[in-house]
């Protein structure tokens, strides 16, 4: 862990950094790392603080979509700096009241902060900012993106997102603007992205 505040597009490309903490879980508190995961893709997502507004919008919309991030082969992994028992709270109010109810994949208490330092989202050393990061099979940082704190994720993208990035490290082309699984690829190279261009005719 470093003392200092990094950037997080520095993180893009390189190993992520391991952690270990306390989690909840299927409504039991647990001790877990990013090494638990490995040989998996992971989806990790930042988020400011327990019993706020949008940050319960972001979290359900993560559990009500599980399904398509475990058919991915991927583990969503959530966190802030809120204590593993402030999480267990929040998940036994009903989401009608602003609660989570029963979440399908593991919140992260960040308690020391050092998971949002180390991964550059901890804001004025007090919370998280909507940081997201996907992290391929290898341990390796596909994705990093920062909201600001007004504005929730889109799930669908992040989604989509781990689909190109899994298509790319698979076949080894890469994708358009715009992509969708299913939809055309380009060669990486002068020659072989030709193909792609002269379909847009």
């Amino acid at each position: 862990m470093t003392n200092e505040r990094p950037n997080n597009t520095t993180v893009v490309g390189k190993k992520a950094p391991d952690f270990k903490a306390k989690a909840v879980e299927n409504g039991e508190i647990k001790e877990t790392s990013l090494s638990d995961y490995s040989g998996k893709w992971k989806v990790l997502f930042f988020y400011p603080l327990d019993f706020t507004f949008v940050c319960p919008t972001e979290i359900t919309a993560f559990s009500d979509h599980i399904e398509r991030f475990e058919k991915l082969n991927c583990q969503v992994l959530g966190c802030s700096v809120d204590s593993e028992h402030s999480h267990l709270a929040w998940t036994k109010v009903p989401r009608t009241d602003g609660g989570l109810g029963e979440i399908r994949y593991p919140i992260l208490a960040d308690i020391t902060k050092n998971i949002a330092r180390d991964y550059g989202v901890l804001w004025d050393e007090a919370v998280a900012l909507r940081g997201t990061f996907i992290i391929d099979d290898n341990n390796v940082v596909q994705h990093a993106s920062i909201n600001n704190l007004g504005v929730g994720r889109n799930v669908e993208e992040v989604a989509r997102l781990v689909e190109g990035y899994q298509h790319v490290a698979k076949v080894g082309e890469v994708c358009p603007a715009g992509w969708q699984p299913g939809s055309d690829t380009m060669k990486p190279d002068p020659k072989g992205s030709k193909e792609y261009f002269n379909k847009l005719k």
